[in-house]
């Protein structure tokens, strides 16, 4: 009997530990949804305060006496349902702020050690160093995971097989090639077909030259990267490796987002039972001071307020949005000048513009569960998962033609409508006035109740969960297994 296929899963963020976006999310969710596609995963994180806090259980597998200026222990153990292994290393990861940033924003001076730890440890368990887990996939996730399969590739043995994730190809790791002895780095690597990007160390481009296979978390998207356009200058190394790369569309925790059974609702509802999703609206009307009005369309938004999320392109279309009799509640942080963009366009519209600046959970369900559409404008989106919320929630997503956001809503043009298969509105180009034009669709048909009511419908019978997904990943796994 063949035994079970391992997985060492390497990640900066996991949900609910640890989490800045997408890419802790995905961490966190494919786990489980893996093991029943027979694959058995343990994830490598680093040890911040909250996951120290967490981990239960705890087992020493591995010591390293000097891991980047400091001793460090590689423990196993449990943690909100996670199989974990976990780099104890305090003067590494016990630290204030984000897992790459202090308090005031900026970067962690050490992150190129910090995560070059992340996948040394990485490449050490797939050779075998914890122990009776002996991975055959060790599987990065971005840059912060980008050397493990470089490591891997230079310790001239025998070694599982590699894959690369890239979540978001704009965050790269990019270093000083000064680093190269220090990250324990041979002098070899130092090569266009190594570790060298534009004279310097490339954490993501190694990840990306020297893995095996390499996934992205779409198919659009993983066609995108590959034009110059789309590349942020890796489009030609990318487009070698063609034949590796793949795109596997992300999913969402259908449990965390059931609106037929979601405490932070005001109303629980499903396709069946829209007549109660009214309720969400006036309760998020209340909690934003927004005007208490049923009939006008109120756009919701959850995301970063940064450009790459397109969010000037809707402070420029908010006098279009608010012409249409529209209302806007916006739940975000980011580039101050976008943040208090929203706020001063809050203060200027009372009742009509409501912006709570940060992140808060209940409030994010509340906005999917009770807006009427979502705007997801972005300049570019690998996946996207708010619009996948969206779509099960009923709020009918307008999104930019890109990326995930192409593949998983079907744009409201004469034929899908004729064909009854619209799920949102898709538009471009990515401009102030493409965003302008698809608000005033959304506004038109919004005037049609029974075609609302049939792109909600469409939207939330879909499948958005990671059985697919998981599927996809588990056999990629099995292609790449080593005998």
């Amino acid at each position: 009997m063949t035994p079970p296929l391992r997985v060492l899963s390497v990640t900066s963020e996991i949900y609910p530990l640890v989490t800045t976006g997408g890419l802790g999310n995905v961490a966190g969710a494919l786990p489980a949804a893996l093991a029943a596609q027979g694959i058995e995963v343990r994830s490598l994180v680093p040890g911040y305060p909250g996951v120290m806090a967490a981990l239960q259980g705890a087992v020493a597998v591995h010591s390293l006496p000097d891991l980047f200026g400091g001793p460090a222990r590689v423990l196993e153990g449990k943690a909100a349902g996670l199989h974990l292994f976990c780099i104890e290393a305090p003067h590494l990861y016990n630290r204030l702020g984000t897992p790459y940033g202090q308090p005031d924003g900026t970067d962690f001076p050490d992150n190129p050690q910090r995560f070059a730890a992340l996948a040394q440890v990485a490449a050490a368990i797939g050779l075998g160093g914890a122990g009776l887990f002996v991975p055959d996939v060790v599987h990065g996730h971005d840059w912060h995971a980008g050397l493990a399969p470089a490591y891997l590739h230079y310790a001239g043995t025998a070694r599982p097989a590699t894959v690369m994730t890239v979540h978001n190809l704009a965050f790269q790791g990019r270093f000083p090639a000064t680093l190269l002895g220090a990250l324990g780095l041979p002098p070899a690597s130092f090569d266009v077909n190594g570790v060298e990007y534009y004279g310097g160390i490339g954490f993501l481009k190694a990840g990306l030259r020297l893995a095996d296979a390499i996934t992205t978390v779409s198919p659009t998207y993983a066609a995108e990267i590959c034009t110059p356009e789309g590349g942020m200058g890796l489009d030609g190394l990318l487009r070698a490796r063609s034949g590796v790369l793949s795109g596997i569309l992300n999913g969402i925790d259908t449990t965390v987002w059931d609106p037929g059974a979601d405490v932070h609702l005001a109303a629980e509802f499903g396709g069946h039972r829209l007549r109660r999703r009214p309720r969400n609206k006036a309760a998020l009307q209340a909690r934003l001071g927004l005007a208490p009005d049923p009939d006008a369309l109120l756009f919701g938004v959850v995301s970063r307020l940064t450009q790459q999320k397109g969010m000037d392109l809707l402070l420029d279309a908010l006098p279009a949005l608010l012409g249409h009799g529209a209302q806007l509640a916006v739940l975000g942080s980011g580039e101050p000048a976008l943040q208090g963009g929203f706020a001063a366009a809050a203060s200027a519209h009372p009742g009509r513009i409501g912006l709570l600046a940060g992140f808060d959970e209940s409030l994010a369900h509340l906005i999917q569960g009770g807006s009427d559409a979502l705007l997801v404008p972005s300049r570019f989106e690998p996946c996207g998962l708010t619009q996948l919320c969206a779509l099960r929630y009923g709020a009918v997503p307008v999104v930019a033609h890109v990326g995930g956001l192409v593949d998983t809503v079907i744009d409201a043009n004469p034929a899908a409508q004729a064909a009854e298969v619209a799920t949102g509105v898709q538009f471009a180009p990515v401009t102030a006035a493409g965003l302008e034009h698809a608000i005033a669709r959304t506004a038109r048909l919004w005037r049609q109740p029974k075609a609302w009511a049939r792109m909600q419908r469409n939207g939330m019978r879909g499948d958005y969960g990671w059985d697919g997904p998981a599927a996809e990943y588990a056999a990629l796994y099995r292609t790449l297994r080593r005998h």
